[in-house]
């Protein structure tokens, strides 16, 4: 599983150069900024770009695995379909070829023949990323590939990709939206519990060099596993640190949270008062988890059924090596009579069951939404305090 781990972040940096090279090479980037028309495609190509370099960075990944893990190529999942119908009414397999002529020539064939932007695309999806994290080389655990399958979501926030707001300034670290917010995600887990095991979190778009326009990343990943917990991050300040701050401090809002601007009003309003000036709201399910997983917030907290196992898979893993994890939002808030102390029994979200009687992609959706966390102490504060203020503006 170590192996895998190590595969992963590098293949999520030839994803994020992808991500990036999309951006940042012109023939690329004038498709782009088609897409921005109207919020729809021009018509003039036959498939929305944004489309294909999703499915190009789910494809890469897909198949890079299966190169180095034969046979886990088929327990990769996500949202995109690889296969498009160009204008002539031929049917595409989208694909990384052997060489990097041969995928040009069929990416040409979705692209309406335009061969600058099909060879620059060709020439980034062959290019290997130069990739190192020396605290990975540390990792050795040992779990089958059989046991394995993974999510991914190739590029989460593609409004915000497309969008590509450069200037948007952070609020305590937080960005509401703008390129920043955009991720990509890869989660692995457990086949049989449904338990997130392994994350990678890839962000492209971190800090832009003001002279070249080049813009620089950053990489997030964790490993939950039999007891074993190791992550890319290390806190500042411990979580007990913080709480007992807090209480000595007399502290009236002693959590964060992060949020969607489309929360319910109720929501929002009994996080007002649990957290006073310290809801944020941003764009992206992977980005706003990222922001948890980074510490910049307690919670990230979604009371709709709009997110999806690939949104979510891969912070539940890191978050789980931290000691944290995502939870069924509904379940908990079922929980009235406040049996709190219980976190391991508390409803985690898992990856490998489908929704009853759902179709299509609802079958992989977070129905009772999630409650996202990095400390279990102060989930159990911030749920009593919000579960009291839920009801309150729920009556009046």
């Amino acid at each position: 599983m170590s192996e895998i781990l190590r595969e992963l972040v590098r293949v999520s940096e030839n994803a994020a150069n992808i991500a990036r090279a999309c951006r940042q090479e012109e023939a690329l980037f004038q498709l782009l900024i088609e897409e921005k028309k109207d919020g729809e495609k021009n018509q003039k190509f036959a498939v929305d770009f944004k489309t294909l370099a999703d499915v190009l960075v789910q494809e890469v990944i897909k198949q890079t695995m299966g190169n180095k893990f034969p046979g886990l190529e088929n327990k990769i999942f996500g949202e995109e379909s690889n296969e498009f119908t160009n204008n002539l009414g031929e049917k595409v397999t989208i694909k990384v070829c052997a060489t990097e002529e041969e995928t040009a020539e069929l990416l040409s064939k979705v692209l309406s023949g335009n061969k600058s932007a099909s060879e620059a695309l060709a020439k980034v999806v062959h290019q290997d990323a130069a990739f190192k994290d020396p605290a990975l080389d540390s990792v050795d655990i040992s779990i089958s590939q059989e046991d394995l399958g993974i999510w991914v979501d190739p590029i989460d926030s593609t409004y915000q990709y497309i969008r590509g707001a450069t200037d948007v300034k952070a609020k305590e670290g937080i960005f509401p939206c703008g390129l920043q917010c955009v991720t990509i995600l890869i989660g692995v887990f457990d086949l049989q519990s449904g338990l997130p095991v392994m994350g990678v979190i890839n962000q492209p778009f971190v800090s832009q060099d003001q002279n070249t326009l080049r813009w620089k990343g950053e990489c997030y990943w964790g490993l939950s596993y039999m007891g074993i917990n190791i992550h890319s991050l290390q806190l500042d300040i411990s979580e007990s640190s913080r709480i007992e701050k807090d209480s000595v401090a007399g502290c009236p809002h002693p959590a964060s949270a992060v949020i969607s601007t489309s929360e319910k009003e109720t929501v929002k309003a009994a996080l007002s008062q649990v957290c006073g000036g310290k809801v944020f709201w941003a764009a992206g399910a992977g980005y706003k988890s990222l922001c948890v997983v980074q510490g910049l917030v307690d919670i990230y907290m979604f009371s709709e059924d709009t997110t999806f196992k690939w949104d979510t898979c891969a912070a539940h893993a890191i978050l789980r090596a931290m000691g944290g994890g995502i939870l069924d939002m509904k379940g908990c808030l079922e929980d009235s009579a406040g049996q709190w102390r219980s976190l391991p029994d508390m409803p985690e979200l898992l990856y490998n069951v489908e929704n009853k009687g759902a179709t299509g992609v609802d079958c992989w959706a977070n129905k009772g939404g999630l409650i996202a966390y990095r400390s279990c102490e102060r989930l159990a504060t911030f749920l009593k305090r919000f579960v009291y203020f839920a009801s309150v503006e729920s009556h009046t």
